[in-house]
């Protein structure tokens, strides 16, 4: 028997659909609520409105999509541990690159699974979620486990993240107030530790790679 977290004192799971695509978001939280022992109790389409919707109903598992608008799946993630550690986070993603989920377990998220999978598997895998127990999907483990380490600094992380959102130099450098050339070096830093051929094959590793 899982111990509930939330306020579902009739032992019920109550879980908050974090998921951008409205149709998919539906059409999981309807299968969900088919199943005797689980209760959604809340959906959202944007990352910004995950804190405050599991602040609202307590779910004892938040079921998270990375891609998300407003704040990707995993900051939201991390809002949660800060915030509301006893809901359990089980991230439901189409992003299956080794680097999402060594952020995810960073995160300290309970679980981790591609949406290829059957809809009974998300089922089983938010009760196991519930009662404590990790489910991570093993072929993506085992990528995690023999890929390399991301070696960028965090501000080259985030200088290559809003080079891919099509920002120049100057306009990093104003938001980030640095200079249009210590961006310069930044960029350049990156793609030497990539091996990437420029600026935009360094864009393209590192999102390959889930660093972004």
């Amino acid at each position: 028997m899982w111990q509930v977290t939330g306020p579902q004192a009739d032992g019920m799971i109550g879980v908050l659909m974090a998921e951008d695509l409205a149709m998919l978001r539906h059409a999981l939280v309807s299968l969900l609520n088919l199943e005797p022992d689980i209760r959604v109790l809340s959906e959202v389409g944007s990352g910004d409105k995950i804190l405050e919707e599991a602040r609202r109903h307590r779910p004892d598992v938040a079921v998270i999509d990375i891609d998300m608008p407003g704040l990707d799946g995993l900051t939201a993630a991390a809002q949660l541990q800060t915030h509301l550690p006893e809901v359990r986070v089980l991230i439901l993603t189409s992003l299956g690159k080794p680097g999402n989920l060594r952020r995810a377990l960073s995160a300290h998220v309970s679980g981790f699974m591609l949406k290829d999978g059957p809809p009974e598997q998300l089922a089983q895998a938010i009760r196991d979620v519930a009662r404590g127990t990790r489910v991570i999907d093993p072929q993506l483990a085992l990528m995690a486990w023999d890929s390399a380490e991301n070696p960028l600094s965090a501000r080259e992380v985030e200088v290559l993240r809003l080079t891919a959102e099509g920002a120049t130099p100057e306009e990093i450098a104003k938001q980030l107030f640095l200079s249009p050339g210590t961006v310069r070096n930044y960029l350049t830093s990156s793609v030497t530790k990539l091996n990437a051929r420029n600026k935009i094959d360094a864009v393209r590793i590192a999102g390959d790679m889930g660093w972004l």
